[in-house]
């Protein structure tokens, strides 16, 4: 059956082996529905950010724009406003039926951490053409925060599919018929859209800004930092904040989204701009996410936004962005939230695992 491939269908990848790895893929980097990849031993720093080309390979591209190597081995740091390509452990020998796409994990997203993949002869960046048969690469630029990495540290994913998946606003109006995909009325409209909580009940916390000049972020540390020592807290009392040029911001849906077991879905955006801000769209939702019997009743989307040139002010429930529904080609053996390691499941606002509290 066509459809995204389950936790099942990525094992059966791997034991075909159309995905391996320099060293062996270890059982807890399989999700419900994804990969995670993880970092080589080495960081190419870049003069710029690049797309290969449809005639050319990532080792050609970097005789030009490479500027020096870091060995990551002990641990290196990834500044605030550089451009590294770093090659993964996993590579790619895809049967023709099967493509790929790849995003940053929520923990990579939630720290400003632009991560895409990058592959031979690719001409978008987290796209992989069905037939594939090359390495991987992840092109990392810190924009927040400056980072502390290791080799085997996964910043990424990526999610396998068989054919054509995404599901037409018919069918999804059908779905959410079925088993209700958000707690209030559903837009359908090119997916599922949803909008911001500017008016939170019992609070006037309504998101964080990162602050400009921070500490550093050792990834490998969970629950380690004071959340002020890097963000400030947004409040507002009108249902509407302002959003400054340049800086980024943690908010949240005010809809609770639900993905049914059968299905798994991706944030996109609602418009290719919607005032001068953009959400960030490369998100995975995987099956179970918000799913009662995935240990969830619902979950909130994080948004994580950076406005542009202008001064742009946002108001509660302006519609921000949109979930892809997808079917699974079969169901995953394990649900989002049940019995794995998922630091997300019935979220609300929140800052990435990294921080306290």
């Amino acid at each position: 059956m066509s459809g995204v491939l389950s936790d099942t269908g990525i094992r059966r990848l791997i034991d075909s082996r159309a995905l391996t790895g320099t060293s062996d893929i270890l059982p807890d980097q399989i999700q419900p529905a994804s990969l995670d990849l993880r970092l080589g031993h080495t960081a190419h720093r870049l003069r710029a950010s690049f797309l290969t080309g449809k005639d050319a390979t990532v080792a050609e591209r970097l005789d030009e724009l490479e500027m020096h190597r870091i060995d990551l081995s002990d641990g290196a740091v990834l500044e605030k406003g550089c451009v590294y390509l770093v090659p993964l452990m996993e590579r790619l020998s895809l049967p023709a039926g099967i493509s790929a796409a790849a995003n940053a994990k929520s923990s990579t997203g939630r720290l400003d951490l632009l991560t895409r993949t990058v592959i031979d002869g690719g001409t978008e960046f987290d796209r992989v053409h069905g037939g594939y048969d090359g390495p991987l690469y992840a092109e990392i630029c810190p924009r927040s925060f400056s980072v502390l990495v290791r080799p085997g540290m996964r910043l990424n994913q990526i999610r396998f599919r068989d054919g054509q998946s995404v599901l037409d606003d018919d069918a999804l109006r059908a779905l959410h018929g079925q088993s209700p995909l958000v707690d209030s009325d559903a837009l359908i409209q090119d997916g599922l859209g949803f909008s911001v909580d500017l008016r939170p009940q019992g609070s006037t916390l309504v998101g964080y800004r990162a602050k400009p000049h921070t500490g550093l972020i050792d990834l490998d540390r969970i629950g380690a930092y004071d959340p002020a020592d890097f963000w400030e807290e947004v409040h507002s009392e009108t249902g509407r904040i302002i959003l400054d040029p340049g800086a980024f911001y943690i908010l949240v849906s005010r809809e609770a989204v639900h993905i049914p077991p059968d299905y798994a879905a991706e944030m996109a955006p609602y418009l290719a701009m919607v005032g001068e801000f953009r959400v960030h769209y490369a998100g995975f939702f995987d099956p179970g996410f918000g799913h009662a019997a995935a240990g969830g009743a619902g979950a909130r989307g994080v948004l994580e936004v950076r406005c542009h040139e202008a001064p742009f002010v946002l108001e509660h429930g302006q519609v921000v962005g949109r979930l892809v529904y997808e079917r699974m080609s079969e169901p995953p053996a394990t649900l989002y939230g049940a019995g794995i390691a998922s630091n997300y499941q019935g979220q609300g606002l929140k800052l990435a695992k990294h921080f306290r509290g």
